[in-house]
Parts: structure tokens; sequence; C-alpha cells
């Protein structure tokens, strides 16, 4: 009865978000409270939620500030290089733009952190999606796909919890699957290429500076082309402003604030702290990797002397906190919500028969194949659970039921670390938030956008695996 409730209550949570019947911050924690009295243990329900709110509240100060750090990083223009070499790049191409946030993503991933990816990639790339109406759930899944494939570095979090869980070397499990997660990056390139081609054929090609320069009655709305209002570009040029009436996202009165980000003549900008920033930011990251600190107790400190080196005056300190408050509450209360739905999931013994039903349901035959059956059921699993439930409460069991056939537990872990593409777009992963409440996109359709591609993203990795001989 666990099972089915369990199931239940996540499928009826993602249809409430994907039609947009609730928002994700109602339906994480108004769902799960009506299954917790379904249940029988609505008595039990406040416990469920502390315990959740316990488990990710460290999370939650993390992305707190985080968000603080980097966007403090990104208005004093420690990411400008960065943000100038893409566009040197992508010309205002959309095809080369889509291209041009895959490769970003991917870079930034090898900090092991999605949300300094998502703050990062979003950052830079939005207000070129914006000033060129093309689609922002392209940027979100394009991200979230390639941050996911990059996810299985050792110090990003899957390798090292199959490691612990099955008492191997996290560098066994992770160089020899180097190729076939090469081969998921290439998918990820090669999708982005289809994507952004699709975008350019919808909006056409502009240089640089055309995009820079707009006059809004040369654009010529198309009425449900691309997700509702998107527009066609027929060309740009003169001089003056304009008002952007509506984009692909449904976002209304965006004004030219949104280019902000590549303005080199912005306020905010610290070109004489420049190396001091550099040198604190990789200083943060290195502490992040070699584990020195608590990774919330380093974003704390990094903000707290980042605010007071490049702003000394409190007004300047205040008002850098009050441009990134929005963003700093829409994810920690997204954060906190989803607390609720993992107390209830795994308070209720949901998750544990969830997963021992999905376990037991595999047949006796497919016993020599575990490593497939394994990498198949990562896809699904880590989207419906956390990696902590899926490597510590389903690989055990499932390398126990291998080694009985032959099936070593290296390629087991190997093997788990496929559906990685896909668990990065899942609801319970409060890096997500972080993705699309910056790009201003409802998580339904990133949702709806994102996941067959990940799930193709996936199965090639494992494909690859198995090609290679590593799974």
């Amino acid at each position: 009865m666990l099972t089915i409730l369990g199931f239940a209550m996540i499928a009826t949570f993602l249809v409430l978000i994907m039609t947009k019947k609730m928002s994700p911050i109602a339906a994480l924690v108004l769902i799960p409270a009506l299954f917790c009295v379904a249940v029988g243990q609505g008595a039990k329900l406040g416990d469920y939620v502390i315990d959740g709110v316990g488990n990710l509240a460290p999370t939650a100060a993390m992305l707190m500030f985080a968000i603080v750090y980097f966007g403090v990083m990104i208005d004093v223009g420690l990411f400008d290089p960065i943000v100038r070499g893409i566009l040197r790049f992508c010309k205002a191409d959309p095809m080369r733009i889509v291209v041009g946030t895959a490769v970003l993503a991917a870079i930034v991933s090898l900090d092991g952190d999605g949300s300094t990816t998502f703050m990062i990639t979003v950052s830079a790339m939005y207000p070129l999606y914006k000033r060129l109406k093309m689609s922002l759930v392209v940027m979100t899944g394009v991200a979230a796909t390639a941050n996911g494939v990059m996810n299985t570095l050792p110090w990003g979090g899957p390798t090292a919890r199959a490691a612990t869980a099955l008492k191997l070397d996290a560098s066994e499990i992770f160089i020899p699957m180097i190729p076939a997660l090469a081969v998921g990056l290439l998918a990820v390139f090669l999708l982005s290429y289809v994507l952004g081609l699709r975008e350019r054929k919808r909006l056409g090609m502009l240089t640089l500076d055309e995009a820079l320069v707009r006059e809004p009655e040369q654009e010529t709305v198309l009425a449900g082309a691309g997700g509702g209002g998107d527009r066609l570009r027929k060309g740009f040029g003169g001089s003056g402003s304009a008002d952007l009436t509506q984009d692909g996202d449904g976002d209304e009165g965006e004004d030219e604030d949104d280019f902000k980000g590549l303005d080199p003549n912005r306020s905010t900008l610290r070109p004489k702290l420049y190396w001091f920033n550099a040198g604190l930011t990789v200083a943060l990251l290195t502490a992040m990797i070699m584990q020195l600190m608590p990774i919330p107790v380093l974003f704390l400190l990094g903000a707290a002397l980042a605010l007071t080196v490049n702003f000394p005056h409190m007004p300047d300190q205040r008002a850098r906190i009050a441009a990134h408050a929005d963003n700093v509450l829409n994810v920690s209360g997204m954060v906190f919500a989803a607390a609720v739905f993992t107390g209830v999931l795994t308070g209720t013994g949901m998750v544990e028969n969830m997963a021992d039903s999905v376990v037991s349901a595999v047949p006796d035959a497919m016993g020599p194949h575990m490593a497939i059956v394994t990498g198949l059921l990562s896809l699904p699993l880590t989207y419906f659970m956390s990696n902590d439930g899926f490597y510590f409460g389903v690989v055990p069991v499932l390398a126990e039921a291998g080694a009985a056939h032959g099936v070593s537990p290296l390629e087991i872990a190997r093997a788990s670390l496929a559906g990685q593409a896909l668990h990065m777009s899942s609801p319970l992963v409060p890096a997500v938030y972080v993705l699309v409440g910056m790009a201003k996109v409802e998580f339904g359709d990133h949702t709806r956008f994102t996941v067959k591609w990940a799930v193709l993203t996936s199965l090639v990795v494992l494909g690859a695996g198995i090609l290679f001989g590593t799974i």
C-alpha cells in the first residue's frame, strides 16, 4: 500500500505542476500532507516535516549564501570575460547561443556544484536569450542536462555516494566511465546544436550589433509559435530603446535592464579588485573540493568577505543584498517546501517500500544483466528519489543481487551513474529551483521540455558504457 501511495503522491505532484494547477511550493507542501493523512500517519506530519527541514537546512543555507556570493561576483564583473568570450563565439546566432550555453554549463560544472553552475550560466546567457526572444526552456534544459552529465565527477556527489555505499574506490568507478560520459557530453552538445538550429529557423540570425539595438515595429508576433507569443525578428537597426511586450515564457514589461549583465559601465564593477575576487573564488572552490569546511560555512564566509571588501559602505552592501533577495527567497522557500515532500516520503516509509518493490520486480533471469538493469532503473529512481535514497538504499540491494550472478559491484556502481542527466531536473534537486527561478521559467514548462532529452542523454551514456565494456 505504501508503495502505491508513494508513486501516486509523486505522480499527483508532477501532474499538478506540469498542468499548472498548483504552484511548485504549494504542491510540495500540500500534496505530501494529504498523502501523509491518507496513510494514517497525519499525527506524525509535524515530526516528518521537521526532520525533512533539518536534513535540507544546510542545503538551503548553502544556496542562500551562494546566491549572494556569486551574485556579488557577477555584479563586480568577475565573469564578464567569460560572458564576452561566449558572446564573441555566439555572434547573436541562436544556434551558437544554445551551443554556448551547453559549453558554459559544462565548463562551470567542473566545480561539482549544480547551483553554482546554474547561477553563472543563467546570469551570463539570460540577457541574450531575452534580447533575442529565444526560448528560455531551451536554456534551462540544455544547462540542466549538461550539468547532469558532469555531475558524475568524483567530487560532484553520485560517484562518491556509490563508492561509499559499495565500499569501493571512487577512481575505479569514475575513470573507466570517462569515455562513456564523454559520449554523453557530446550528445548534449549535439542536442544543443539541433535545438539551436530550430531556434535559428524560428527567429533568424542577427549580428550582435543588430541584437543590441532593436525597434519594436520591426518585430512580428507569431501567435502560438514556440510556446505562446514568441517573436520572429524581421531585423534591427537605428537607435533608441523598445519595450518588450511578451516573450516565450510569458513575462511582461521587460526593459533594458534585461541586458545589464553585459553593461561594461555598470556602477557595481570593481576592476581594481578583479584579481582579489578571482583569487577568493578559486580559494573558495578549492576549499569546497578539498572539503576543508562544510560548504554552507564556506559560502557564508565567502559572501561576508566579498560584500565587505567590494562594498565597504553599508548602504552599498544593503543594496547588493536587496538586489539578490528575490532569488534568495524563491530558492530557499522552494527548498524548505521540498523538505516537506522528502520528509513525508522518508518518514512514512514510502521510499523504502518503493525501492524494495522495484528491486523485487526484477526477474531472476535478469540477474546476469543486473548492471544494465541498474542503469535503466537509475533513470526513474534518481528522478523520483534523492541520490542518498538511491545510492544508499537501492544500489546495495542491486549489487547483492548482481553478485549472486557474478556481476561485479564496480559494474553496478558505474551503471548507477547513467541516470544523472535526468536526475538534475528532478523536483527533489534543490539546484533546479535556482535554475528555473533565475531564468523565470515555470518548473512544469522546464520539466515537459527537458525530461525527454535528459532520458535520451542518459540512455546514450548507458549504451556507451555497455559498448566500451565498462558496464
